[in-house]
């Protein structure tokens, strides 16, 4: 089974920074998209980065700048460093991936981690 585990969510005050890890793990073939949603209060999911198994990146238009999205492969682990931080960014941050197991491709999301930013 597996199983996709945030952490390093917390308070910060605005301009502050954070770093976000997501680790995999279970019975993996491999790891294509690694990515990082959010949900704020009231709103809709929507995408902050993502990166493939090569390493390119995309980033939503919000982010650009003052996130950098990274993974390490032979961990399973993919990472949103969060530089000059605002209170807008105040969301749950869910990590996302699609993992071939045994079973096939399959869309993984961890239980998510809250990153409150204060003014």
């Amino acid at each position: 089974q597996v199983q996709l585990v945030e952490s390093g969510g917390g308070l910060v005050q605005a301009g502050g920074s954070l770093r976000l890890s997501c680790a995999a793990s279970g019975n993996i073939f491999s790891i294509n998209v690694m990515g990082w949603y959010r949900q704020a209060p009231g709103k809709q999911r929507e995408l902050v980065a993502a990166i493939t198994s090569s390493g390119s990146t995309n980033y939503a238009d919000f982010v650009k700048g003052r996130f950098t999205c990274s993974r390490d492969n032979a961990k399973n682990t993919v990472y949103l460093q969060m530089n000059s931080l605002k209170p807008e960014d105040t969301a749950v941050y869910y990590c996302n991936a699609y993992i071939a197991t045994m079973h096939g491709v399959m869309d993984y999301w961890g239980k998510g981690t809250l990153v409150t930013v204060s003014s």
